[in-house]
């Protein structure tokens, strides 16, 4: 996406070039690996954290922002364009733009966002003092497994075989001994099924039917919420419920999300980033956890699919979508 269409997007007018206007003075490098269309709502948030930390775009930063599309194979160059852009800094949305930032410099500071351990995936060493030249935000999107089980036996306890989604090129992948082990725990079979590209999608869906799949779950990744409204689809077609790792499933009809607050994360990531650009070192910040999660489910979708919510079940939701 243009950059003056973010700057209507994210409300925000261009800085006038007046004689006592301030040039930007400093670029930050956004690098997501989804597609900049599904998270508005998260760039504002990213913006006003900059903003609480004291920093305008227009004023004395300017922004680039860079989005793979889904297509993993484009992060490298795109992590090259922001260092040769002379970055002050490098935001990654995600665990494959962190990883083809970190390849992509050892001496920009780079400030993730992302939705798995750090640590379990080898992106840092340590969360207290992580050295190098990464730092960053976390929460728990990949390691929620056992919560979307968890959920889906509420909502349907007659379920024997659940279909769990993975992406095989996201280092994510590592949590589905921990979602096997979360179904065995509940008496339930999970068949892995993998998808990287769009054409998988269909494919993946064909296996699940063949399996008898009862419902799905997702590890997160960005190329499937990229993917959100396909994935949506086919799940309608094949009339299987489904539980989502974040709410952007359940706005465009899938049945039930339950992953972290991605508009905090994404304040949170604008205000760190905001301690470096104020001479913090990214070796001397400790990894910071996003803990606040909610949980979506969509009642039409719910109808459409026959299925009755529990009172005790929507007691514990924190958005329902009619």
């Amino acid at each position: 996406m243009r950059r003056r269409d973010f700057i209507a997007l994210l409300g925000i007018a261009a800085w006038p070039l007046t004689a006592g206007a301030q040039e930007p003075q400093r670029v930050i490098g956004f690098l997501g690996s989804a597609s900049s269309d599904l998270i508005p709502d998260r760039l504002v948030a990213f913006v006003q954290g900059l903003k609480d930390a004291g920093f305008i775009e227009g004023k004395n930063i300017s922004i680039e922002w860079r989005w793979a599309e889904g297509q993993y194979n484009r992060l490298p160059s795109l992590s090259g364009e922001l260092v040769s852009r002379g970055a002050a800094v490098i935001v990654a949305w995600d665990a494959p733009a962190a990883f083809a930032a970190k390849a992509a410099t050892s001496n920009i500071p780079i400030v993730f966002g992302i939705g798995t351990d750090p640590v379990k995936v080898g992106l840092v060493d340590r969360f207290n003092r992580p050295g190098g030249n990464l730092t960053g935000i976390y929460n728990l999107l990949t390691g929620l497994a056992s919560k979307h089980l968890e959920l889906l036996h509420d909502l349907l306890p007659a379920a024997r075989t659940i279909a769990l989604f993975v992406n095989p090129n996201n280092p994510n992948h590592v949590y589905v001994p921990e979602a096997l082990a979360a179904a065995n725990a509940l008496g339930v079979h999970l068949e892995v099924l993998t998808a990287s590209a769009e054409g998988d999608l269909e494919a993946a869906f064909k296996i699940m039917v063949q399996q008898r799949a009862d419902a799905l779950v997702m590890i997160a990744d960005p190329f499937f919420i990229t993917s959100r409204k396909q994935f949506v689809a086919l799940a309608a077609r094949w009339a299987t419920p489904a539980i989502y790792p974040v709410r952007y499933f359940a706005d465009v009809g899938g049945l039930m999300s339950y992953g972290a607050d991605t508009d905090e994360l994404a304040r949170q990531l604008g205000i760190y980033v905001g301690k470096i650009l104020n001479g913090a070192r990214p070796a001397d910040l400790p990894i910071q956890q996003s803990t606040k999660v909610q949980l979506v489910i969509n009642l039409k979708t719910a109808k459409e699919l026959g299925l009755t919510v529990r009172p005790e079940l929507l007691a514990r939701v924190d958005d329902v979508i009619e």
